[in-house]
């Protein structure tokens, strides 16, 4: 069975409103759950992909305070 984590993620995904979005980023970071990381990093690929270089700037800036802060 070939699967294609990516592709299936966004299926699932494809068609939430901001809220819906919002709700499905807010319950995997508060589940903890290991399983919920490669959808977390599939949106933010898509983030990622969708952002100026301002924008990427500004998140590698919040990335890298939380990180000091752990």
């Amino acid at each position: 069975m070939d699967l294609n984590l990516r592709h299936a993620i966004m299926q699932n995904i494809s068609g939430n409103n901001q809220e819906q979005l919002e709700d499905t980023i807010v319950d995997a970071i508060q589940s903890g759950e290991e399983k919920m990381l490669p959808g977390l990093g599939v949106l933010f690929e898509v983030i990622w992909q969708n952002s100026s270089a301002q924008e990427k700037n500004e998140m590698l800036q919040a990335l890298e305070n939380g990180v000091k802060k752990q």
